[in-house]
């Protein structure tokens, strides 16, 4: 029974970090490239437009450092619930 309830709660806790990580690259991706591009073109960022900087390399490079925020996320979630390999 308690094994059971510690298996709903680590895939909650890994739904909600997955939830997360995807909401802030569809923000990343879709709503700053794509939807706030014209806005963004307003303020440069090394000599370029921040919306044409969001829409070609800023959701690549987001998605980079959410896959390491995620390792590291559950890393930890392995840790607290002893599912963790050495």
């Amino acid at each position: 029974m308690k094994e059971e309830k510690n298996r709903k709660e680590y895939w909650r806790a890994n739904l909600r970090y997955v939830s997360i990580l995807l909401s802030i690259w569809f923000l990343v991706s879709f709503v700053f490239g794509i939807l706030l591009v014209e806005p963004l073109n307003t303020i440069q960022l090394g000599g370029f437009e921040l919306g044409f900087w969001f829409a070609q390399q800023g959701s690549m490079y987001v998605f980079v450092v959410l896959i390491f925020v995620y390792v590291w996320l559950m890393n930890r979630l392995d840790k607290r619930f002893g599912v963790y390999e050495d």
